[in-house]
């Protein structure tokens, strides 16, 4: 189940300690392509997961098929699924359970109309691990790496409860707002930061190659320059001396901080101080607490295993400080001290003040799970709106940005048009 070799050899090792035993070998699953011949004589073609050729043989020969060929498949790359068909995945399976058919049949129905190919390996592996008795939870869990841990988690728990289609239908809904969220603020975002872009190339062009090639005419006469001018000159001749560092000094950092966003420190960090940040900052720690009442509504139960509740809605608001602050302020309150769920809550300091008002009223009188869900509903249509203004806000800046370059660019110009050398300078040139 490890999502990489060095994983499966940490997991070997730990196992071997023990239990015991010396690993001898460690294979990895591959792809292998197969044609075999059906007794009425038609020939077909297709791949399976498996950790050799003979494996895929045996498989075939009992499901008496003639094997014609088995050959491993060289270029094994194994990608996640696309968020849009790991939705119609959901969705669709969410809607064929209340149609009461039963689930071995939704995945055969599934697994050919998902254009993955990741996510259709993953449905027969889900089909094959389940026929052969695996508990559902752990046949899920073994695909959190390309499922997602929400989302497998989700789907796992979905077969012990009393309706699946309850839990696949939330589980669709939950994933389709996030994916729709983040589509929104990537289409908003994506012609600021072009224009913005743009905006900086054409600055550097004009003062790196346009103001050298008039005003520099002038250099070198008893000429005063005037201030932008000569401001743009001077940093033309330092661009022609130290471009290269120039360029290492802007791309550098910005990779450096991208390679460190993506480390775990990195992200709790980043998500620490990102919800404290003007305008966007408060959206998208609204939106986080919106994503855990969500999944929190959809799980919890009066009695019971809540506090692995808590665990997963904290895994899945998206934001790593939120969830350390969960993890290790809230729960350890409740079990180590005793704490109620509304006081526990509100000593992680993440989570807002109505959301603790709405939470405290719902423990009064006894519709926890209800007022999570309200919460979730409010926090979701005031995002929607609060969105709008954001991506408004968000444009106006860049309108700002953009008229104060072309008010430096109309000044510079100004400033090289009326630049007068005397007639001797001009004879002389």
């Amino acid at each position: 189940m490890a999502s990489s070799k060095r994983k499966a050899r940490e997991k070997v090792e730990d196992l071997s300690e023990e239990h015991g035993f010396k690993p001898a070998d460690l294979k990895k699953r591959r792809t292998y392509y197969y044609k075999v011949r059906h007794p009425n004589g038609t020939v077909k073609t297709g791949e399976q997961k498996a950790f050799s050729a003979e494996e895929v043989e045996e498989a075939l020969e009992n499901m008496g098929l003639e094997v014609v060929k088995v050959q491993k498949k060289w270029f094994d790359f194994e990608f996640s699924p696309p968020q849009d068909d790991l939705i119609m995945f959901v969705r669709l399976a969410a809607n064929l359970l209340r149609e009461n058919l039963p689930f071995d049949e939704v995945l055969e129905m599934l697994v050919n109309d998902v254009s993955s190919k990741s996510l259709q390996q993953v449905i027969r592996d889900l089909n094959s691990d389940l026929k052969g008795g695996m508990n559902a939870e752990k046949a899920f869990n073994k695909h959190r790496d390309k499922l997602g841990k929400f989302t497998a988690y989700m789907l796992g728990i979905a077969s012990k409860s009393g309706n699946m289609a309850e839990i696949y239908e939330a589980t669709a809904r939950f994933l389709e707002r996030k994916d729709e969220f983040s589509s929104r603020v990537r289409s908003a975002m994506i012609m600021p930061a072009v224009t913005t872009v743009a905006m900086i190339g054409a600055m550097v062009w004009y003062i790196w190659y346009i103001v050298p090639a008039t005003a520099g005419l002038f250099e070198g006469m008893d000429v005063t320059m005037p201030p932008l001018t000569s401001f743009s000159l001077d940093m033309a001749a330092w661009l022609d001396q130290y471009w290269v560092w120039a360029l290492i000094g802007t791309v550098g950092p910005l990779l450096a901080f991208v390679v460190w966003a993506r480390t775990e420190q990195g992200k709790f960090y980043l998500h620490k101080y990102m919800i404290k940040v003007p305008l966007i900052g408060k959206l998208l720690h609204k939106i986080n607490i919106e994503i855990f009442c969500r999944v929190f509504s959809i799980l919890y139960s009066g009695a019971g295993d809540n506090l692995r509740v808590i665990r997963i809605a904290a895994e899945a608001c998206g934001n790593k400080y939120m969830e350390y602050r969960i993890r290790n302020v809230t729960i350890p309150m409740m079990t180590a001290q005793g704490a109620s769920l509304v006081q526990a809550l509100k000593a992680s300091g993440v989570f807002t003040s109505m959301a603790i008002t709405r939470f405290k009223s719902g423990a009064e009188t006894g519709s926890v799970r209800e007022s999570a869900r309200q919460m979730a509903d409010y926090y979701e249509q005031e995002t929607e709106l609060s969105l709008d203004a954001a991506v408004e806000s968000i444009q106006t800046g860049v309108s700002i940005i953009i008229a104060i370059g072309v008010l430096f660019l109309t000044i510079l110009s100004a400033e090289m048009a009326f630049i007068q050398p005397s007639q001797a300078d001009m004879m002389g040139m």
